[in-house]
């Protein structure tokens, strides 16, 4: 974390240049270092925390362009604000200076109000780009694929593959699968990675919307039309767009589309004029468009030319070793994101979660890890789990062929399965069923608590 008081590093072989600028700069409350060669200053980058660096063009060894160089050539000091600073500056050395990412350059001999404005700015600066790396960090976990299961790493083996590619991809699954983590993970892998990534929910949006949202419109296209929109397209310009349940699209966008994916060129709504975009699409559906394309309501030529890629995402009931994994990210997640701590889990209960079908998929998961959170006492037990996420008793829903549950949790559920059977059998009298179960009553009674069972009324 950087310090409370800024912090500036001075490399200048002149030994009064560093003095005059660290009394200008302490005099501001920002603490100086010194270096007189690039070399003392690139080592220490190496251990201290510095937020500005004030970089001499001329030096003896490595020159200050060079050291400029290899600053950004570092992936933890790319976002450094670096101020090149001479006395024999030539237009080329400007020129150098500005192209390896300088923040600003300025001359000897030093001006007092133009060394704190640069440096000020460069400050300001530093704490925006580490705000927006947070930031960005931040979004990418909330995105991060999560899974170790044989059907995630068969779709992370795809994104690798289709990523760096122009290749349009078509993902396919139910709702709730995690369709767009799949059109994020292909973006943020792909050479558009620092382009724009335009998300649009083509169900979310009526018919008669859909194309001037996606392509935009001029002014007095239509009533209220006040002035020029850009569309979605274009604001995606050399970046990706996600086309979300393009299966609900409109025959009229689909057509419009279809022109834009075939000439790169799109057309608002109210002109005759044409828009090039450098666009790659990704679309997802939860509909089979094969089917959709027999029925008539969704383009043959489009379907081809969306679905050169296919990925499909399985349901969470076929990637049941996942569950535990999802449901302790998603603890992780909603415990940073309220600050809050996060709760002990009953091992009965990850049993329970990994034996349901989740008709809702990965969503239906997130939302009842927040609902716990939020209603759960000091731990979350079986009794905070909803009456229908599994029958007491009930063994795991059957898995299609192909596809297991790791043992752990297929022993656990079972085993629970068989107590409670066990318990009922024998009225819950627990000496009893110790008995046909071939246990002590004391261990009988720590698997009850272990698993969350209690005595039905």
């Amino acid at each position: 974390m950087p310090s409370s008081q800024p912090i500036v590093l001075v490399c200048d072989d002149e030994k009064n240049i560093r003095r005059s600028l660290e009394m200008v700069l302490a005099g501001e409350g920002i603490r100086v270092l010194q270096a007189e060669s690039a070399e003392d200053m690139l080592g220490t980058l190496e251990h201290a925390d510095v937020d500005v660096v004030v970089l001499d063009v001329k030096l003896p060894g490595m020159s200050g362009v060079e050291a400029l160089a290899r600053i950004r050539k570092d992936a933890e000091l790319a976002d450094l604000p670096v101020l090149m600073l001479s006395g024999h500056a030539t237009v080329q050395d400007a020129v150098d200076a500005v192209r390896l990412g300088a923040t600003d350059f300025f001359e000897k001999p030093i001006d007092r109000e133009r060394v704190l404005i640069a440096v000020k700015n460069a400050l300001a600066h530093g704490r925006i780009a580490r705000e927006l790396r947070h930031l960005r960090a931040e979004v990418a976990s909330r995105y991060e694929m999560i899974g170790d299961s044989p059907a995630a790493k068969r779709i992370y083996r795809e994104i690798e593959k289709v990523a760096p590619t122009k290749g349009r991809v078509l993902i396919t699954g139910e709702s709730g699968t995690g369709k767009e983590l799949v059109a994020r993970a292909i973006h943020r892998l792909s050479p558009r990675a620092t382009g724009p990534f335009i998300k649009v929910n083509c169900a979310a949006i009526p018919a008669e919307l859909i194309e001037s949202e996606l392509f935009g419109y001029e002014r007095g296209a239509f009533t209220g039309a006040s002035g020029r929109k850009k569309g979605q397209f274009e604001l995606a310009d050399d970046g990706t767009i996600f086309l979300d349940e393009i299966g609900d699209m409109s025959a009229s966008a689909q057509a419009k589309v279809l022109r834009a994916l075939q000439s790169g060129e799109i057309s608002r709504v109210g002109s005759e004029s044409v828009v090039s975009v450098d666009v790659r699409v990704l679309a997802a559906t939860n509909k089979d468009l094969a089917e959709e394309v027999k029925a008539g309501r969704f383009r043959e030529d489009l379907y081809f030319r969306l679905n050169v890629v296919p990925i499909h995402v399985p349901a969470l009931r076929d990637r049941r070793d996942d569950i535990p994994l999802l449901f302790e990210a998603f603890v992780r997640e909603y415990c940073r994101e309220n600050g809050i701590s996060a709760k002990p889990v009953r091992r009965g209960v990850v049993a329970r979660l990994t034996a349901y079908a989740w008709p809702g998929n990965v969503r239906e998961l997130r939302n009842l890890v927040e609902r716990l959170l939020i209603l759960s006492g000091a731990e979350i037990t079986e009794d905070d789990l909803p009456e229908d996420l599994v029958a007491p008793g009930e063994a795991p829903a059957a898995l299609p062929p192909g596809e297991r549950m790791t043992l752990r949790a297929y022993k656990e559920s079972m085993e629970r399965a068989y107590i409670l059977e066990v318990l009922r059998e024998n009225e819950w009298n627990v000496s009893r069923a110790a008995i046909v179960l071939g246990i002590e009553r004391t261990n009988l009674h720590k698997k009850m608590k272990g698993y969350g069972i209690q005595r039905e009324s």
